[in-house]
């Protein structure tokens, strides 16, 4: 059910007209809605900062606890498995209740515990808990947008809104181990960055952003009323719409190559320094912040990069083929694939070889988080999109990441 025709595209002057609709529809400013848009954004960059964190640290971690590598990867797994079983209940009460509200309350509640396990030794089950509270904000998020925006202008949004993820990520490994180095190599220091930020984005969340009614974007193109399903009728009817399972299919591929880059890559980086300058061996976890400092900024720059470069090629092209959202996706995760595995195999003989090939792949790879997202916004009528989106989550989490962050040795 989509809710754009690739052989009409929206003009200037259309968008115009669009807005002043959407503005009686919901009742909020174009805007105030673009500032709603920078508020998520903020919130996202900071979800995904504090998730990643912890990868940029994960050595000094797994020292402190004298556990090897197939035990230190159990601190993202066991994040990642208690987002999967919050999630779904997040997305059913995201279809149905206010938004806003449930953000608030979890990232309240992320950031009580973040800075909690700060101060506690039992770091897996803190971990854990952390993923209850994010699991409220990932789910719900993108259908604000979908609510506020139609078109291009919501392909736009959305791609602002998931440059968040890749340069999130990115500082949550520059933070981490700066922080990290500066405390004297106490990673409990790293952990309270993000929840005075997580503060802030709660009081923004409930004196700045308007619940727009859901469907309203889409209401002036139905003009019918909405009515909500019951959760199994929205599970059967999103398994029999092959774009959405098979945009989760490919939403899962990419979850599982992302997931083993975000969590080994600095590790990865850090070992393979010793290699290289074993004649100057290093006695301490870290050997040098520059690499999670490096890898870090490569994951910011890609990111925007491949982001916004995804939706624009999008854009450019959807109009002569309805079908290039899920061929721009395909292409450039094949096309990442050989860059990922060369620099995996080069590591010990180049890190400037490394870095490079990471950074192509990395590029080409974050050519989907936008599109994926809008692919699922327009498939997906509005009372479903918080299920739907927790369905692509769960299945990318299982069938992906959650076992990658386990390593062999």
């Amino acid at each position: 059910m989509a809710d754009r025709d690739p052989e009409n595209p929206v003009s200037d002057e259309k968008n115009e007209d669009i807005n002043k609709d959407l503005e009686l529809f919901t009742g909020i400013s174009h805007r105030r809605s673009i500032i709603i848009v920078m508020i998520l954004v903020y919130i996202n960059l900071i979800n995904y900062m504090d998730r990643y964190t912890i990868a940029g640290v994960l050595p000094v971690i797994a020292n402190d606890f004298r556990i090897k590598d197939s035990d230190s990867g159990l601190v993202q797994t066991v994040f990642i498995c208690s987002y999967m079983v919050f999630a779904p209940v997040c997305g059913y009460l995201g279809d149905r209740y206010n938004r806003k509200y449930i953000m608030g309350g979890g990232i309240a509640f992320w950031s009580v515990i973040t800075l909690s396990s700060s101060f506690i030794t039992k770091e897996l089950i803190t971990r854990g808990l952390v993923g209850v509270g994010e699991a409220s904000y990932s789910t719900i998020a993108p259908t604000l947008i979908a609510d506020l925006f139609l078109h291009d202008e919501r392909s736009r949004m959305l791609s602002f809104f998931y440059l968040a993820t890749p340069v999130g990520c990115g500082l949550g490994y520059i933070a981490g181990s700066k922080v990290t180095s500066a405390a004297g190599e106490d990673w409990h220091w790293a952990l309270r960055v993000t929840p005075g930020l997580g503060v802030v984005a709660v009081l923004l969340l409930f004196f700045v952003v308007q619940e727009p009614p859901r469907g309203a974007a889409e209401g002036r193109i139905r003009r019918k009323p909405l009515t909500n399903s019951s959760w199994t009728s929205d599970i059967k009817s999103l398994l029999k719409n092959p774009s959405f399972v098979l945009s989760t299919f490919g939403s899962t591929a990419v979850a599982f190559i992302a997931g083993a880059l975000s969590l080994w890559a600095p590790t990865l980086l850090m070992r393979a320094r010793r290699v290289l300058y074993k004649d100057n061996p290093c006695q301490i976890p870290i050997c040098s912040t520059d690499d999670s400092l490096i890898f870090g900024v490569i994951t910011c720059v890609t990111g925007i990069v491949g982001v916004i470069a995804g939706v624009e090629i999008s854009k450019c092209c959807r109009r002569k083929n309805p079908r290039l959202d899920a061929l721009v996706c395909g292409f450039s995760l094949l096309c990442a694939q050989p860059f990922l595995y060369v620099s995996l195999v080069i590591a010990k003989k180049s890190l400037i070889s490394t870095y490079v090939l990471i950074f192509i792949g990395e590029t080409l790879l974050s050519m989907n988080w936008a599109i994926v997202a809008d692919i699922l916004l327009y498939v997906v009528i509005p009372t479903r999109r918080g299920t739907a989106a927790v369905l692509q989550i769960v299945v990318s989490h299982i069938l992906g990441d959650a076992g990658c962050n386990r390593s062999g040795k």
